[in-house]
């Protein structure tokens, strides 16, 4: 998985993590990335600090300073015919339905393994790759406590009809 810091043409920044910088080009080519905040489609990466890794002991831990910000004009104030995008429940709803999509094409459902499997990476022993699927509490308390980063995410329907 990578990690880009975005920016929107409102000024407004933001994180897209996918599962390579092919799946982020295709994803901006075809025109799907929003901004997480105002929905603006007009999506830019921001320039970031590399990543550093540090030694051998805590190969999973990076160092990675604040992302710099990239000077940005002030928008133009919207006219009577060019109206910013609201945030609705129906916005919300799709991009939700955005994420599911880019999480369900690039990463693999390990369904209730998802704790076992979480582990396995962090420690090496299984390929690093994006994965999806279900935990319970206790199982989200020891990834914790064992420093793997997990972010959990509403799963909404693929659509309503």
């Amino acid at each position: 998985m990578i990690c880009y810091q975005l920016c929107c043409a409102n000024g407004h920044t933001f994180e897209g993590w996918y599962r390579d910088s092919a799946a982020f080009a295709r994803l901006k080519q075809e025109n799907l990335l929003s901004c997480a905040i105002c929905g603006s489609s007009k999506v830019e990466q921001a320039l970031m600090a590399p990543a550093i890794v540090k030694g051998r002991a805590h190969p999973k831990k990076v160092e990675s300073s604040q992302p710099e910000a990239i000077p940005q004009q002030q928008p133009e104030a919207p006219t009577a015919t060019q109206q910013p995008e609201a945030v609705t429940p129906d916005n919300l709803m799709s991009a939700l339905r955005q994420i599911r999509a880019v999480v369900e094409e690039n990463c693999d459902n390990v369904g209730s393994n998802f704790a076992d499997e979480a582990l396995r990476i962090h420690h090496g022993e299984a390929p690093e790759r994006g994965i999806y699927g279900d935990m319970t509490a206790s199982e989200r308390e020891m990834l914790e406590d064992e420093g793997v980063d997990v972010l959990p995410l509403p799963w909404v329907r693929k659509t309503d009809s």
